[in-house]
């Protein structure tokens, strides 16, 4: 299946199509995302929960909300967000992609709504959500503004956008590329292109063009001694971003 669209970069949906079978082998291609997970999702819980005004501690802190998990790969955070009660629809280019979360998602007992389409069409359906994550994905498209203006549209008002994404930096250049590509090998070599990584500016800037007001930003940085992940003041590599539609 072919997606059509302007932010759709069909060189990298052919990557990540590629490695749709590892997607849960946390010991695979897509192993230092598993090792982030958990921090990242902790994030995401408790900002979604604080702007909501709901107890992150419940056992679903999300019921009643309506989520868009773009760029959802095999369903790492999907799934989740499924669990924490959320009403989830996870979106991928990769027909791949979608086949390998569909499958994860029904072995899991978990009702999750995966779409092979792009931000465009579903915009142009008249989706709408109470939170959007677009975690990892925005350094991956062709057309970023287009793109964001795309998650403005859906996200309802007063509705929150969570992005994550890698800060193009000579830090991240050597953790997340030189490091984890090449000389760690943890990921496949070409899997991320620098010149695409956005500053937080630039993605702030993004996010203000799509009609939306930045709330929060925090880095996220790795151990490597203890191989743990943590939320930090430091964006110089990964970091987090938090906008509500106004």
């Amino acid at each position: 299946m072919s997606i059509q669209a302007a932010s759709i970069d069909p060189e990298e949906i052919a990557r990540f199509s590629a490695l749709s079978a590892e997607w849960w082998n946390p010991a695979g291609s897509f192993r230092p995302l598993h090792r982030f997970n958990p921090v990242r999702l902790g994030y995401i819980r408790d900002a979604v929960a604080a702007h909501y005004r709901r107890d992150p501690l419940a056992p679903s802190p999300l019921a009643g909300l309506g989520l868009l998990d773009i760029g959802c790969g095999g369903g790492l955070a999907a799934e989740p967000m499924a669990r924490l009660g959320a009403a989830v629809v996870g979106v991928d280019a990769s027909e791949k992609n979608i086949g390998v979360a569909r499958h994860h998602a029904a072995e899991s007992g978990l009702a999750i709504d995966y779409r092979c389409t792009s931000a465009e069409a579903l915009a142009a359906s008249g989706a709408q959500f109470d939170v959007i994550l677009a975690l990892e994905v925005v350094e991956h498209v062709a057309d970023p503004a287009g793109f964001f203006r795309c998650l403005g549209q859906m996200l309802k008002p007063g509705g929150i956008l969570i992005g994550a994404t890698l800060n193009r930096t000579p830090k991240a250049y050597a953790l997340a590329i030189v490091g984890a590509e090449y000389i760690l090998r943890w990921l496949p070599k070409g899997t991320h292109d620098w010149k695409k990584f956005l500053k937080p500016h630039e993605l702030a800037k993004l996010m203000r063009d799509a009609g939306l007001n930045v709330s929060a930003v925090a880095g996220a940085s790795y151990d490597p001694l203890s191989e743990k992940w943590s939320i930090t003041r430091d964006t110089g590599v990964n970091y987090l971003m938090v906008a509500v539609r106004r």
